[in-house]
């Protein structure tokens, strides 16, 4: 297995809380914005850039425009003939299209890749009908008949933790308030001048209404509009890099470790493969394993800070329940303890997460990575964690069908 470094040397999320249907433009001018953007912030030429990555869902079916790949050479003359790629695995398309580019450098074919994860999902009426996030599950066979399927199929996970470990209301929406409290510092986070309060998350019918089951509106991620580039180049051009603008190579943040796992498309099946295990979902578990070993780390104290797919607040809890910090069934004490807020022992989701910074469904893979690499490098425009190592990332498509975690950090 390859050893050699993956290092960021910068990068662009754009404003979440856009609505570019009512600025009047498209899903290019948000492509554009992105990449130009990411170049100019770290004063890179389009010309260094060899090949392109795009991370996204259902482009298609909001806006009628497939093969963003073509793009590039409208960016810049220089990206005229860039190879690229396109990358969909629902929620994960962004980490699939950053694990693409990654396989490229290090094979040698390419020094540099340009990485863009996008979604433009605000449209009046998406082209194609009904719901066009409804096909990441099994398309017909889960959830079938459901004008809402991802809240049905999260007030389900919040069923199975119920049945097997007991969860209360009140920790997921301390979830729910901790990110949209972080997003207030975020200047990108879509809900940083939404006007919610404590009793926002509760009960409250006519401030949280229920959308589906267990679902109400704040314990969701939102529909969003953005864009996030990341510029990732092999170890050589990371020192010429560095050298070229006289900072140290040190201080370029790199990819320490990574994770990839696929499970069944079927919840019902990913539960029954569980049947007899301690944790509700194995593979999510296996994944905090394998991306920590090939960083070197032997457990999640040697993390920061996490960014996690808190499409639901139960997602965020899932997820922090198969990470180690607690037994199996008792990630509520992180909650209780005030663990997961940004002064705790691991803060999660410093940037407001999905829930309070949007959820541009292919973007949300590499806004993870940019956030961690900018935390990481001591450079967040946020919440900056204090005395910050290693950060990590934790992205899922489906109902944890396609699961991808990366470690970043630096010297």
């Amino acid at each position: 297995m390859s050893t050699s470094r993956i290092y960021i040397l910068g990068g662009h999320q754009t404003d979440f809380s856009r609505n570019w249907v009512r600025e009047n433009k498209t899903i290019f001018d948000l492509f554009s914005e992105s990449v130009q953007s990411a170049l100019d912030s770290s004063k890179l030429d389009p010309s260094d850039i060899e090949v392109g990555h795009v991370g996204n869902f259902v482009s298609a079916s909001y806006t009628g425009q497939a093969h963003l790949g073509g793009f590039f050479g409208h960016v810049h003359p220089s990206l005229a003939y860039l190879p690229a790629s396109s990358h969909e695995a629902a929620c994960a398309s962004g980490s699939m299209a950053l694990l693409a580019a990654m396989a490229d450098l290090e094979s040698g074919r390419y020094d540099v890749a340009c990485v863009v994860g996008i979604e433009m999902m605000k449209t009046k009426e998406p082209q194609i009908k009904g719901d066009p996030l409804a096909g990441a599950a099994w398309f017909g066979e889960e959830w079938a008949g459901s004008n809402t399927v991802w809240p049905c199929a999260f007030s389900d996970l919040i069923d199975e933790y119920q049945n097997t470990f007991g969860v209360g209301k009140d920790h997921l929406y301390a979830i729910s308030e901790k990110n949209y409290t972080n997003a207030k510092q975020n200047p990108n986070a879509q809900s940083r001048f939404w006007d919610v309060n404590a009793e926002s998350f509760s009960d409250n019918d006519e401030l949280n209404p229920t959308i589906a089951g267990n679902i109400r509106r704040l314990d969701c991620g939102q529909i969003t509009d953005g864009a996030a580039t990341v510029l990732l180049a092999n170890a050589e051009k990371a020192a010429e890099y560095a050298k070229q603008h006289g900072i140290s190579l040190d201080s370029l943040p790199y990819i320490k470790g990574w994770g990839h796992i696929n499970a069944p498309m079927r919840f019902a099946e990913k539960r029954r493969l569980a049947q007899g295990k301690e944790v509700l979902l194995p593979h999510v578990k296996a994944l905090f394993e394998q991306t920590l070993k090939r960083a070197g780390l032997s457990s999640i104290e040697q993390i920061s800070g996490l960014e996690v797919h808190d499409c639901f607040n139960i997602t965020e809890y899932m997820i922090l329940d198969h990470s180690g910090l607690y037994a199996p069934g008792e990630a509520w004490k992180a909650i209780e303890n005030g663990e997961t807020q940004i002064d705790g022992r691991l803060p999660i989701n410093a940037s407001g997460g999905l829930i309070g910074q949007g959820h541009p469904v292919g973007a949300t893979g590499v806004r993870m990575l940019l956030d961690c690499a900018k935390q990481a490098s001591d450079s967040y425009e946020g919440n900056q964690i204090k005395n910050v190592g290693d950060m990590m990332t934790f992205n899922l498509g489906g109902s944890t069908t396609t699961c991808a975690s990366f470690i970043v950090g630096t010297a």
